[in-house]
């Protein structure tokens, strides 16, 4: 990516995710960190740490974070204490990781009781990306979104709540983010708006937002 597309990839404050953030959360660990940016999203007074890949976003974000640690959360999480974190974010990072069934099991050793897992996972059934596999047949790899070349899982709703519930989560909530842009022409709106309706809402959202907590359903 370009000087500016990694401006715009680190940078980012995505407000669209705070309604499924927890209430008062006290120590938060963020997974992905970027700059720090969405740190402005939650109370000054928690305490909040990141994990940031990028050595350069990394530095940013430790001017406006408690503590930073640079490296992917294999190479970092023996940094971070264990049943500790009463929130762990995940912005769009689950998708990037080569394991991410086994990332669920370890996190799992720095959430305190009861703690909450959000943030958001990108949809394969966005009704762009099905028009490209089912209609032009063609599969193209991009800087951003969906098909964004980085991104080696992929998830629809449906998959990414039973994950979570397979690894012990008990999801809250689930809901789409981002809907599609309806186009310029009437044309193109028209045929986004058939699309959605034969395929299913859930389409027409570049993105799931997700809230779950761990535990048990009788906890």
């Amino acid at each position: 990516m370009s000087s500016n597309a990694d401006a715009e990839y680190y940078a980012k404050h995505r407000p669209e995710v705070v309604p499924f953030l927890p209430r008062e959360p006290s120590r938060v660990l963020e997974i992905g960190c970027g700059e720090g940016r969405f740190r402005a999203n939650l109370p000054l007074t928690c305490e909040y740490r990141g994990v940031e890949p990028s050595a350069e976003a990394g530095r940013l974000a430790a001017t406006v974070l408690d503590a930073v640690l640079v490296g992917t959360y294999g190479e970092v999480a023996a940094g971070l204490p264990a049943h500790y974190f009463d929130l762990v974010i995940c912005n769009d990072v689950i998708e990037h990781m080569p394991d991410h069934d086994a990332f669920l099991e370890a996190i799992k050793q720095k959430m305190a009781p009861g703690a909450y897992l959000a943030g958001s996972v990108p949809n394969v059934r966005f009704v762009s990306n099905l028009f490209q596999m089912l209609i032009a047949k063609e599969w193209h790899y991009e800087d951003f979104g969906v098909l964004d070349r980085t991104h080696l899982r992929f998830f629809t709703g449906r998959s990414w709540q039973r994950t979570l519930s397979e690894h012990g989560f008990v999801v809250e909530t689930i809901a789409g983010i981002n809907p599609v842009d309806p186009g310029a022409t009437w044309s193109r709106r028209l045929a986004k708006r058939a699309a959605i309706a034969v395929l299913g809402a859930d389409t027409r959202f570049l993105q799931f937002g997700f809230r779950a907590r761990l535990g048990s359903p009788g906890s």
